[in-house]
């Protein structure tokens, strides 16, 4: 199904681990024909570019996060892939030799209404001896729903919410959560048949400990979901009222030791060591039961009820107010006289743009999270014979060489009676914008230093954000909505998601 491959682009992030080797290798080795890209996201803050050569994998690109977690490469992944599809692997993961195919044959002919389809994951474990603690949690993920060690969304799904929520700093409920987003705008999620191998990485032995943070991510997860999230994303509550109920008692007994109240502190202290006696065996006896793992599992089954304690109550703190999740925004239009560049009337002189100060890396952040960017400019001196069509094309060519490239570039040449659609405050540029691009207007900012921006953002459905200057008058910063300072300013809030 090679036209079916062709609307699939395969995202992968990854930290460089060296299991990345092992699933580039199954990618290339695979036979048939491939989607229509591989893009890799390096999600550390530093390091050596990755070099992916090897003959046989798809078209490749690779795009650098500089650090920021799981969720943001996945953003930046999506984002830069063109397709109709995102199929997400994890680095640490072997698809079988026919998981193109079966990828191809998993999303073909799917009805509107499907919005993702998960593939099948299965864990080794050792055949000579019972699974570590470690090792049986890895398992759970052959079990679990939604999962994006191997996942295909629509892209126009991903956009619809803004993606995967960045506040998830690990890897850890941001695929839940996306899942029930995603299910809470009607699409439907369906598993494939595609087969992929996830093997029990190494870990390090106080890995019980570390995967504790994630007490905190369930608290977000409740915030933004309710009550019954664990139902609907198949999620379970595990020890956590345990954990709570020994973390207390444990502090019962110092403060009554401390009290000098010692019948009590003793009752208390028992109630501690019975409760964590019952967690540590109950952990050991399903395990291989050798001396390590056994003085591991006693030993973090004594830290992890406070500290699991600890990270909830950190998360009820951090998590008291949560707003809904509305991601990167698709597009951010700009205004090009005022905004970008110096205001010169009437200019048709390409030597006269001159971007004002931060305006290029202003846009190379928003360039950097696979935010689309692009012009929305009136030059009503076209109509008034000032200027003509191509000054107004020669000083854009010129906005692109000190900028960067845009991806969209629209004018209107008319002038403020001739009763165009186009000229601001009109919506015309902003829909022309958005349809070239294939973007929901309500997925798109417009930036600018005047009344007139904005308002063609909200007669188009979009977003305005104004950027005042020195001429813009007083009553069109007051009625605007939103407002920034800079305009570096204003690509913070784009990023901060809080456009």
């Amino acid at each position: 199904m090679p036209h079916v491959l062709q609307r699939i682009s395969v995202v992968v992030p990854t930290i460089g681990r060296p299991s990345l080797d092992a699933l580039l290798d199954a990618l290339a080795g695979a036979p048939g024909p491939r989607p229509a890209a591989l893009i890799l996201v390096d999600d550390r803050p530093a390091g050596e570019p990755l070099r992916p050569d090897r003959p046989g994998l798809p078209p490749v690109r690779v795009v650098r996060t500089g650090g920021g977690g799981p969720a943001r490469a996945r953003n930046l992944g999506w984002r830069t892939a063109g397709t109709e599809w995102i199929a997400f692997l994890d680095d640490d993961v072997v698809p079988d030799p026919d998981w193109y195919l079966q990828l191809a044959a998993d999303l073909a002919d799917l009805p509107s209404d499907v919005a993702g389809s998960q593939g099948r994951v299965r864990v080794p474990l050792p055949e000579d001896r019972r699974p570590t603690d470690w090792e049986r949690g890895t398992a759970g993920l052959a079990t679990s729903s939604w999962i994006t060690a191997d996942l295909a969304y629509r892209r126009a799904a991903l956009a619809a919410v803004g993606g995967f929520d960045e506040r998830f700093p690990r890897a850890f409920r941001e695929d839940s959560d996306l899942a029930l987003r995603v299910m809470d705008t009607g699409g439907r999620l369906v598993r494939g048949e595609r087969r992929i191998t996830h093997p029990v990485r190494p870990a390090g032995r106080w890995i019980s400990l570390r995967v504790q943070a994630g007490n905190a991510d369930d608290v977000l997860m409740r915030r933004l979901h309710g009550r019954n999230w664990r139902e609907r994303a198949d999620a379970a509550l595990g020890r956590r009222p345990q954990h709570l109920t020994v973390t207390a008692a444990a502090l019962t007994a110092v403060g009554l030791a401390a009290a000098r109240r010692p019948r009590g502190a003793g009752m208390a202290a028992a109630l501690w060591l019975t409760g964590t006696a019952e967690f540590a065996w109950a952990r050991i006896r399903t395990g291989p039961r050798t001396l390590d793992e056994t003085v591991t599992m006693a030993l973090t089954s004594a830290a992890i009820p406070a500290l699991a304690s600890w990270h909830f109550l950190r998360g009820l703190v951090r998590h008291r107010r949560v707003p809904p999740w509305r991601g990167l925004p698709d597009v951010v239009l700009f205004d090009r006289d005022g905004t970008l560049v110096h205001d010169f009337p009437y200019n048709g002189d390409p030597d006269w743009i001159r971007p004002v100060d931060g305006a290029r890396q202003a846009l190379d952040r928003l360039r950097a999270h696979g935010v689309r960017i692009g012009v929305v400019s009136n030059q009503s001196g076209v109509a008034r014979g000032l200027i003509t069509a191509e000054q107004v094309a020669a000083c854009n060519a010129r906005l692109a060489e000190v900028l960067g490239p845009f991806d969209t570039v629209q004018v209107c040449p008319h002038g403020p009676d001739d009763g165009c659609t186009c000229r601001k405050p009109a919506p015309g540029m902003v829909k022309a914008a958005c349809a070239e691009l294939d973007v929901d207007p309500a997925r798109c900012v417009v930036i600018g230093d005047i009344g007139a921006d904005v308002d063609a953002a909200v007669a188009a459905g979009a977003v305005g954000l104004i950027v005042p200057t020195p001429v813009t008058r007083r009553a069109e910063v007051e009625a605007a909505e939103r407002r920034a300072a800079t305009l570096q300013q204003a690509v913070d809030d784009v990023l901060a998601g809080t456009w």
